[in-house]
């Protein structure tokens, strides 16, 4: 992308892009397990809203066949790296989708910047063309506040289009410049930029989990009362690791979230694999 602008959060990125972009008589296609934020901005628009299910290129596909050319503007929403279950968009089906139905792409790599594709994010795993490349500062970065990465035309339009940020407090200068110190880290150093996902491969293999495609690992549990008593006994031992629970997730799939960093220790980690094996590993 050419150009970037930013905002107070990620939440009022969304909320404020995808209106800007669509307009009221386009086409939105949501992932289902896409941020609540996205679905914020599709809801804005007052358009037509489409879900298509998780990570499903022939759904979305599909969806577009059906519904396109009875709209003039059509975006693709989803995330780039999936919170709950870090698993990845499958950006380079999406990518060549949106290409043959005249469609934006945009993304949600909030989880993605700094730890996938070489840092560059997860339109950057597959080389995929993703002309509408949002995030936060506040995950790999350690800051707070949103962007949008576009061509100069789009971010032009954004800039003074967008009501949340034409009408809302700019970010302030120290932090963008932490999150500039923390993004030429990143570009100098690519093997504290491998050391987040290395790590999260590490656990997943000592408990014969599916291998992990992030930093995020998700240990579905099922029911709320069993998982925050997991996350309290994890806590216990030292680990600080989330229960997430409805309504972030449905009903029923209630989880720990296991998020690793690049400094987390080798032999914690095992540590942490031992228990899991040990007390948890019925689930």
């Amino acid at each position: 992308t050419d150009a970037a602008c930013v905002f107070g959060s990620g939440y009022l990125a969304n909320a404020g892009i995808v209106p800007v972009l669509i307009g009221q008589d386009g086409l939105v296609l949501v992932d289902e397990l896409a941020h609540s934020c996205l679905w914020a901005g599709a809801q804005l628009t007052r358009s037509k809203v489409l879900t298509f299910r998780h990570n499903d290129a022939a759904h979305l596909s599909e969806l577009l066949r059906l519904h396109r050319k009875q709209h003039d503007r059509a975006i693709i929403l989803t995330d780039g790296v999936f919170s709950m279950d870090g698993d990845l968009a499958p950006l380079d089906e999406f990518s060549e989708i949106a290409s043959r139905h005249d469609t934006w792409l945009m993304t949600d790599d909030a989880h993605g910047l700094g730890v996938v594709g070489d840092g560059r994010g997860s339109a950057a795993v597959h080389v995929a063309h993703v002309p509408l490349q949002m995030g936060t500062l506040s995950k790999a970065l350690g800051g707070y506040g949103g962007y949008i990465c576009a061509s100069e035309a789009v971010i032009d339009l954004i800039r003074n289009r967008a009501r949340t940020l034409v009408y809302s407090t700019g970010l302030p200068p120290p932090v963008v410049a932490a999150s500039i110190a923390a993004i030429d880290l990143i570009e100098s150093d690519a093997a504290l930029v491998r050391r987040p996902v290395a790590k999260a491969r590490a656990f997943t293999r000592l408990t014969n989990l599916p291998e992990a495609q992030s930093p995020i690992v998700p240990l579905l549990i099922g029911d709320e009362t069993p998982t925050l008593r997991a996350s309290q006994m994890l806590a216990d031992e030292g680990f600080l690791v989330p229960a997430i629970r409805p309504p972030s997730v449905p009903e029923g799939t209630s989880r720990l979230r296991l998020t690793f960093t690049a400094a987390h220790p080798d032999n914690e980690i095992e540590r942490l694999a031992a228990i899991v094996r040990a007390q948890l590993s019925a689930h």
